[in-house]
């Protein structure tokens, strides 16, 4: 069965990004459809997967990760606005049968993804 994962590194402080939302959507064209928000846990992971089984589909998919939210509530000064705050991932789903990991690791001036297993 399919299904599609994440998981958020602060790479600046070494520990899982904890408490950071995280908007996934669906896009159809110039559609953009909203099918859930979830929040990180303590290890950085959602408590589930995002997406399972008939659920996930082949497509293309955004996740939104709201970084800057997670920086501010760990004390990290920045100005305003910050460099980094609403982070979009966009990646597509060829084989909905497979597993989708796509980890966010970041830090205040960067981020970097990749699919994950």
């Amino acid at each position: 069965m399919g299904r599609l994962t994440t998981h958020v590194l602060d790479t600046a402080k070494g520990q899982p990004g904890q408490g950071i939302t995280i908007e996934v959507f669906r896009l159809t064209g110039s559609e953009r459809q909203h099918l859930s928000t979830v929040i990180t846990n303590s290890d950085g992971r959602c408590d589930a997967p995002i997406l399972e089984g008939d659920a996930l589909t082949p497509g293309e998919y955004e996740l939104v990760f709201h970084a800057g939210d997670y920086l501010r509530a760990q004390g990290v000064e920045a100005n305003e606005p910050r460099f980094l705050d609403v982070i979009p991932l966009r990646f597509g789903v060829a084989d909905a049968s497979q597993h989708y990991h796509v980890p966010l690791l970041l830090s205040p001036y960067g981020y970097s993804t990749y699919r994950g297993s």
